[in-house]
C-alpha cells in the first residue's frame, strides 16, 4: 500500500521517559514499579478505537501505525517534513545523541547510535531499547514484523544475519513516518556500543 504525502502529528505521551533515572554509571534506568505504573498510566491514556486514533495521527500514520502500510523505499528522506528529510536537512542523518520514539504514544524505541545506513530506502537500526520492540511473525512465516511494544503500533519488519558489520548483524527496516526524532532523549553510557558509520555500497550485502 503506497502513502500520500501528508503531515506530520506528535503524541504527547511519555511516562516511561520521566519515569527514568541516571545511575551513578552515567546509564539510565527505569525503577521496576515506577516503570509499570507509568506504562499502566501511558496505556489508559491511549486511544481504544480507531476513530480515536485518527483524532492523534495523520491519514498517513494511521495507515502505516493501525494498518500495517508501508511507505515507498525513500519516501521519509525526499518527502518534506518527514523524519529522513528533516535530519537531512540539520546536517546528517546519523545523529550522534538522542533517540527516535514512536509517533505514536512517544515511547522512545530506538537509541540514536543504533541507526545506521544499510541502502535499504528505510531508516534501519540494529537493535532497540531493551522491552520497546515486539516482534511477531507475519501470517505467513516469511517474514518477521516489529510493532511497539507500549502501543502495539507497525514499525515495520527485522531481518536478520544479513551479514552488517553491525554489534547484533539485526536490521530493523522501520517506517520513518512511524518515528520521531528526540535530540534531547537520554542514551545509556556504553562505551563498548558506538554509532556505526554509514556503510559503503561495497559493505551492503547483496
Amino acid at each position: 500500500m503506497l502513502l500520500l504525502l501528508g503531515n506530520r502529528a506528535a503524541a504527547a505521551y511519555s511516562p516511561l521517559a520521566r519515569a527514568a533515572v541516571a545511575t551513578s554509571h552515567g546509564r539510565l534506568r527505569i525503577p521496576r514499579a515506577a516503570a509499570h505504573r507509568a506504562l499502566v498510566r501511558c496505556q489508559a491514556s491511549l486511544p481504544d478505537s480507531e476513530e480515536g486514533w485518527r483524532t492523534v495521527l495523520s491519514p498517513n500514520q494511521f495507515a502505516v501505525l493501525r494498518k500495517a502500510a508501508t511507505e515507498p523505499p525513500g519516501y521519509s528522506e525526499g518527502a518534506e517534513g518527514e523524519l529522513e528529510y528533516e535530519l537531512k536537512k540539520q546536517g546528517t542523518r546519523y545523529p550522534a545523541e538522542g533517540a527516535y520514539r514512536c509517533v505514536g504514544c512517544d515511547a522512545p524505541l530506538y537509541y540514536a547510535r543504533t541507526k545506521f545506513n544499510s541502502g535499504c530506502g528505510w531508516p534501519a537500526f540494529y537493535d532497540g531499547v531493551p522491552g520497546a520492540i515486539e516482534e511477531r511473525s507475519d501470517s505467513d512465516g516469511s517474514r518477521i514484523e516489529i510493532v511497539c511494544s507500549t502501543c502495539k503500533g507497525h514499525l515495520g519488519h527485522v531481518f536478520k544475519g544479513e551479514g552488517f558489520p553491525s554489534p547484533t548483524d539485526d536490521r530493523h527496516c522501520v517506517n520513518g513516518i512511524a518515528l520521531r526524532y528526540d535530540a534531547d532523549a537520554e542514551q545509556p553510557d556504553e562505551s563498548i556500543v558506538g554509532q556505526l558509520p554509514g556503510l559503503t555500497p561495497r559493505q551492503i550485502p547483496m
